[in-house]
């Protein structure tokens, strides 16, 4: 099966292309231009130098969050556009999940940290079962004072927010593979393509842990 994959719940944000379980291409940069300027352009791009055409997928994978509000409604409309022309299923794959699956076999439980502005990270906590990464906590939105203090073993951080967790037990993964990836959304993605959990474009909606900035004004309008 023939997949894209986009993920953009950070300010780094990229693409994948992938045949079944061959990763064919990866997109990701991490600068200060909004995703809504280089998305389509990366999509195009990585559709190009893999020479395949939008009628060659078969499949869509979107990382749906926790994450950036502006990054995860622009990833989420692309996708939806995308799978209304071309008629494809799609697959929502939760952000954080998405980051533990980046680091199977992993001895020590493995926490997914990123940064959700005002003071607060989100995360999650996951063990590998001898199989995949298994979720131990929901998803989380806390300070990063707070996550410390939930750590009472060893745990791998990643994710752009793990500096800030200050915790004898945080092993912090190198910057280099700190990032969320749109490949591992894409390997999520299938599986998910593959069994059937997939959801209509109408249905895709971001994953969201608190309101949106716009939310809370217009609730503050709305008792005013």
């Amino acid at each position: 099966m023939r997949v894209l994959a986009v993920e953009t719940s950070s300010l780094a944000g990229g693409v994948a292309l992938l045949d079944g379980e061959r990763l064919v291409a990866e997109y990701l940069l991490d600068v200060s231009v909004t995703h809504s300027e280089r998305l389509m352009t990366a999509v195009d791009r990585v559709l190009a130098d893999a020479r395949w055409s939008a009628r060659d997928l078969q499949g869509l994978a979107v990382a749906v969050g926790p994450g950036s509000f502006t990054g995860l409604r622009i990833a989420v409309s692309t996708v939806k556009g995308l799978a209304v022309g071309l008629d494809l299923p799609i697959a929502a794959v939760p952000t954080l999940d998405a980051m533990a699956a980046a680091l199977p076999w992993a001895a020590l439980p493995v926490c997914p940290v990123l940064d959700a502005r005002k003071a607060e990270v989100y995360a999650s906590l996951y063990r590998w079962d001898g199989s995949a990464m298994r979720r131990d906590w929901d998803y989380l939105a806390l300070s990063p004072d707070v996550l410390a203090a939930r750590l009472t073993e060893p745990v791998i951080v990643a994710g752009d927010a793990a500096p800030a967790i200050r915790s004898p037990y945080a092993r912090l993964v190198p910057p280099p593979r700190r990032l969320p990836s749109p490949a591992c959304v894409g390997m999520l993605g299938l599986e998910r393509l593959r069994a059937g959990d997939t959801v209509t474009a109408a249905a895709l909606a971001p994953l969201y842990l608190r309101p949106s900035e716009a939310e809370l004004k217009r609730r503050v309008l709305a008792g005013a």
